[in-house]
């Protein structure tokens, strides 16, 4: 090459770094300047935004009052159900393991515990984004922005938003320690399945509390927050494995922990509780009862309240009696053939029905009624298909898969229905107003309730409102008022010897009467017996004997006596004698409370379900004398006959312990039995049982009665709960006198007779001595008939 060449070749390479300089120079002076014109603007952005009167202020954040769920705990503390629209339990930052802490540092700020709530380099990472996409784009997001952006600020990605993010976040840690800050961020955040907060994620994934957590679970936890959905362990097991493995890349980086530690736990599966441990409350019921008692009390503070609120529920008794109560119900399925339609209709009967349901329930049906409606069609979707039913002003859904109840049986419940059908059915608990196709539930069969109380202290152990009772559902131990029938005639019987007229052995004819044209008859018109005593009548449950009691006695007295025991139903004057039989609507929370009255030995109390609020006691309520505990101790003594050579002997077989009862049934004009109902006890447990139909207008079934329908499920509730525990007598008050009497006359056995053992009040014992065999009987010993 020669020399000319290479000056000529030089002076171009000189010329073209020249032009680089000055293009590169141009660039910078119009960068800068487009710099100082962008720093110019951001600065007049953020002095308007930042002076804004619609900016949030962060007081609010300071004032930490979150939505929490409120436990509800048996009496030993174990879980019965929450009470919230947000599963948060709020935990303070001394309790949060250093562990779960770091993991969240790790995961989601590196520089929490240095930046001043902004890191500007995110910052800058996402205004290089935001020109490159030609849009906002967000990220960045310290601990303490996210904060502001949950507590204060809408999620929309715009830049004013973001600005104000900014600076709300450098105002907050002026405010607020890092742990303040903290503090909120892992109580605030949304975890996944509904479960707020880190104490309720920890529970819901590990079943156990944040405390304990170690740091497999802890990486876990703290990399949900980012997607929630997408990264929950339960349904995206992979992905939540790698966002595990991702926190504890961090946590090795910023040195919390090594790396042969983070290595070992990355190669573990992780390990969960199962999803029984979300299960739903195992009893509805109570959790209902225990809102409303809140929502009274606290009103608008409910929702933050928090608290654990420990009942008297027993919850191996409360599943012990759902458990009884809808097993009795399958059997009476079976024997009643309650496992298809009602009915069938077509033509004219069936456009006659369809318009009085729209006449009927054009504005929709009550969470308390049950609807005969119109099978329309069967969609074969989903796992065993949809019922679709016309209700009258709505479509109604039956999902058939969640039709346990139904399911029984070998016909596939799929096919034992066609359009044209009449099937009983009611809302379902998961209902949503205003949905075009309204959830349902089937009805074919009766319902029941069933209350389980401690007799002594009137504390409620258990309460099934009804089969397959779900949160919302009708609750037909608290709600359902229903007659007792002869499950009231203890209270008339108690007023009788209360008054000091009649005793256990007081002879009353079982004979045919009219009163103002009405002709009582005993149960299915069983045939009188003539004369009995007191204890034969209660044990037989003889309808003609209650009427004679209740004339004499009249309702006024009765009422009052009913009344006194725990009854709060009217009794009216109108019900007349028929109230003898039991004609009056108790609840069997109410009927069951007014029965400890007896096993208490005549001492009423309210019905309790509280025992504490936090760590508030909820005081007992006061009990008081009711009748004298020589009565009731006499009331007890005629209800045990009732189990040994009664209505109820089914009993005696079975628990072979002290105990005492009373079967009841009402009866339609057919005589047809609408409810059926057993209340008894021992000295230290009482359970109470009604079934029947919701709407009181159909029968149960050819030969059910509460001996037949109640009675089984009282025996295998109690043959259970009683098997552990020792058997008792109840205890006979000083008042009460032991005699041998007559069985026949009632009288005092005469010398050398065997006679039969009765207790009687003293002072009202019998006086006259029953005639020797052979020897004439004066009838006005025999037959006492009060006018």
């Amino acid at each position: 090459m020669t020399s000319a060449e290479r000056d000529r070749r030089g002076r171009a390479r000189r010329y073209q770094l020249g032009r680089a300089l000055r293009i590169a120079r141009k660039v910078v002076i119009v960068g800068l300047g487009l710099a100082i014109v962008g720093a110019a603007v951001f600065t007049v952005l953020l002095v308007i935004w930042g002076n804004d009167s619609n900016l949030p202020k962060i007081e609010k954040i300071g004032d930490y009052h979150p939505r929490q769920v409120t436990r509800v705990v048996d009496r030993e503390g174990r879980s019965l159900g929450d009470i919230g629209s947000e599963k948060r339990t709020l935990v303070p930052i001394a309790k949060i393991p250093k562990v779960f802490l770091d993991a969240v540092v790790a995961a989601e700020d590196a520089t929490f515990y240095q930046n001043q709530g902004v890191d500007y380099t995110g910052i800058l990472r996402a205004a290089r984004d935001t020109v490159m996409k030609g849009r906002f784009a967000g990220g960045g997001s310290t601990i303490t922005q996210q904060v502001v952006k949950q507590m204060l600020l809408t999620p929309e990605k715009r830049l004013k938003r973001k600005v104000q993010e900014w600076l709300l976040a450098r105002q907050l840690t002026t405010k607020l320690t890092k742990q303040e800050i903290l503090e909120i961020y892992v109580n605030q955040n949304n975890y996944g399945h509904a479960r707020y907060g880190c104490e309720e994620a920890a529970r819901y994934y590990f079943g156990k509390s944040i405390t304990d957590v170690n740091l497999a679970e802890a990486a876990l936890l703290a990399g949900l927050p980012q997607i929630p959905t997408n990264l929950s362990p339960r349904t995206h097991p992979e992905a939540a494995k790698r966002r595990q493995m991702y926190v504890l890349g961090q946590m090795v980086k910023l040195g919390y922990v090594g790396q042969a530690q983070a290595d070992k736990i990355a190669a573990q599966p992780i390990q969960l509780v199962p999803e029984a441990a979300a299960r739903e409350a195992a009893a509805p019921e109570a959790v209902a009862s225990v809102y409303r008692r809140l929502n009274e009390t606290y009103g608008d503070r409910l929702p933050t309240l928090g608290a654990t609120v420990k009942t008297t529920i027993d919850v191996k008794l409360q599943e012990l009696a759902r458990q009884s109560l809808e097993r009795g119900l399958e059997s009476i399925d079976d024997r009643q053939g309650y496992r298809g339609p009602s009915g069938h209709l077509a033509g004219a009967a069936l456009e006659k029905h369809r318009a009085a349901l729209k006449a009927a329930h054009k504005n929709g049906i009550k969470d308390s009624e049950t609807v005969e409606a119109i099978v329309e069609h069967l969609d074969k979707g989903g796992a065993k298909g949809r019922l679709l039913v016309d209700l009258g002003g709505s479509t109604g859904v039956v999902d058939l898969a969640a039709e346990t109840r139904y399911g029984v049986g070998a016909k596939p419940l799929s096919e034992r229905f066609k359009p044209g059908d009449l099937v009983r059915v009611r809302l379902a608990p998961d209902r949503r107003h205003g949905d075009k196709e309204v959830p349902v539930s089937l009805e074919l069969g009766p319902q029941a309730a069933m209350v389980v109380l401690d007799p002594h202290t009137h504390e409620v152990l258990a309460l099934v409102g009804g089969y397959n009772f779900r949160p919302g559902g009708y609750d037909r131990s608290q709600r359902a008022m229903r007659q007792p029938g002869s499950a009231f005639k203890p209270f008339l019987y108690a007023a009788a010897i209360e008054s000091g007229r009649y005793t256990a052995a007081s002879i009353l004819n079982d004979a045919p009467e009219v009163y103002d044209l009405w002709k009582p008859q005993n149960h299915e018109k069983e045939q009188f017996r003539g004369p009995v005593r007191l204890r034969t009548a209660l044990a037989l449950s003889i309808n003609t004997v209650a009427i004679k009691l209740m004339d004499d006695l009249k309702l006024p007295l009765v009422r009052d006596f009913a009344h006194r025991m725990g009854i709060t139903a009217e009794l009216p004057d109108s019900l007349g004698l028929s109230a003898a039989l039991g004609t009056c609507v108790v609840t069997p929370l109410e009927l069951a409370n007014a029965y400890a009255t007896f096993a208490d030995g005549g001492q009423r109390g309210d019905p309790r379900l509280l025992l504490s609020i936090g760590d508030e006691p909820v005081p007992p309520g006061q009990t008081q004398p009711a009748i004298r505990p020589e009565t009731a101790y006499v009331m007890v003594s005629l209800m045990r006959s009732v189990i040994d050579e009664g209505t109820a002997r089914a009993a005696a077989g079975r628990i072979r312990r002290p105990i005492a009862g009373k079967t009841g049934t009402s009866n339609d004009l057919n005589y047809g039995t609408k409810d059926a109902w057993f209340v008894g006890f021992t000295p230290d447990l009482l359970a109470a049982v009604w079934v029947g139909f919701d709407d009181g207008g159909r029968s149960l079934g050819r030969g059910e009665a509460g001996a037949r329908s109640a009675l089984p499920i009282w025996i295998e509730f109690m043959s259970k709960a009683l098997a552990n525990r020792p058997a008792r007598d109840f205890v006979q008050p000083p008042g009460v006198k032991v005699m041998q009497i007559d069985a026949t006359t009632g009288l005092l056995a005469s010398p050398g007779a065997e006679g039969i053992t009765e207790v009687f009040i003293a002072g009202t014992e019998p006086k006259d001595t029953a005639p020797s065999q052979g020897e004439e009987v004066s009838p006005d010993k025999i037959l006492l008939e009060r006018n």
